[in-house]
């Protein structure tokens, strides 16, 4: 099926709930999301404080589920003494061997790399289960200014073909890193082998504390066919109209690169195919995530709306693929997704 087909059922969903009497104006207002799916049921994770949690039948009406953490994590402030409150860029990924869901999430002081990123389990996603609850594990990996020049948050993961998982991260700084976890999926796997999977030009006269001019964040690597695909966010978010925050991405047979975009440069040496920009209507957009689901492969964003004063917005896409192989993502889906974020 194709993604102006789906969009075409996504608008008859939209109606159809409007028919029935629920609240449909509005969206769901969301940063960094990514998902699971467990039985016939979808979760939505993003930033927010105690990482929000969303869940939806159809991937289309969301209800809050609340958050992972009613508090904070007890290593938070001792991490990044500038914390607010706010779990950074989550991701979730179920561990086979362990029987649990793991959730991966940062803490940060905005622009620092004064940073932390942890993992909390819980053996299932439904609220109605004795078997739900989160049980935080504490610290996965730490970043220091002026001894660091990577930033520890994003993170993601993804299980190989030999059943390793790889974790990778990063912001701004020295660009995205990648290292094998250990088997409890909690710090890296000794002896570390670190990686530089991809990254963007650094003036040396850059102050090593400081963000610096090299804008890309947020990877997320899926698997599809031969390939693993790198997707990162290049520019700037949160600014409204002056966002410039947009999508690109790489392919490699090798889980630790060398990535390569469609002209054949490395990721690691600035290289990246435009996958989705932002427009008049729709500032900018990024920190995607990527998911087959019932066969059917979606990317998941968030994208700054003019119409509501550049407010984010969560984003679904079914990606198309190109005979040789590259993902592709049909602009039209920025105006005809939208979100129905129910409430009670």
């Amino acid at each position: 099926m194709n993604v102006k087909h789906w969009l075409k059922g996504i608008v008859v969903s939209l109606a159809a709930l409007s028919a029935v009497g629920c609240q449909a104006q509005k969206q769901v207002s969301i940063h960094d999301p990514v998902m699971a799916k467990e039985g016939d049921q979808y979760y939505l994770f993003s930033t927010g404080p105690g990482i929000t949690i969303y869940n939806s039948e159809d991937m289309v009406s969301w209800e809050r589920q609340g958050r992972a953490f009613e508090g904070e994590p007890d290593w938070a402030r001792e991490v990044a003494p500038e914390f607010n409150g706010h779990l950074w860029a989550p991701d979730i990924i179920y561990n086979e061997d362990t029987e649990q869901w793991y959730l991966y999430y940062s803490v940060s002081a905005f622009g620092k790399n004064t940073s932390g990123m942890g993992v909390t389990t819980t053996k299932t996603l439904n609220p109605e289960s004795d078997d739900y609850g989160w049980e935080d594990q504490g610290l996965v990996l730490q970043s220091v200014p002026n001894r660091d020049m990577w930033n520890a948050i994003d993170p993601n993961v993804i299980v190989d073909e030999n059943g390793d998982a790889w974790f990778s991260f990063g912001s701004f700084w020295g660009g995205m890193k990648m290292f094998k976890l250990n088997e409890d999926w909690t710090a890296p796997a000794e002896p570390q082998e670190w990686y530089t999977i991809s990254k963007r030009d650094r003036s040396i006269l850059v102050d090593d504390t400081q963000a610096g001019p090299a804008q890309i964040e947020g990877p997320f690597i899926f698997k599809k066919g031969d390939y693993y695909y790198q997707f990162v966010s290049w520019g700037l978010c949160c600014r409204g109209a002056d966002s410039t925050y947009h999508m690109v991405v790489g392919r490699s047979k090798d889980v630790t690169g060398p990535y390569l975009d469609k002209t054949g440069k490395p990721m690691n040496e600035g290289g990246g195919t435009i996958i989705l920009k932002g427009n008049d209507d729709w500032y900018g957009l990024g920190h995607n995530s990527a998911y087959t689901f019932d066969g059917k492969d979606y990317l998941v964003f968030h994208a700054y709306e003019a119409a509501d004063e550049g407010l984010q917005k969560l984003k679904i896409a079914e990606i198309e693929w190109t005979e040789d192989g590259w993902p592709e993502i049909d602009p039209a889906v920025l105006d005809e997704y939208q979100s129905v974020l129910i409430e009670e």
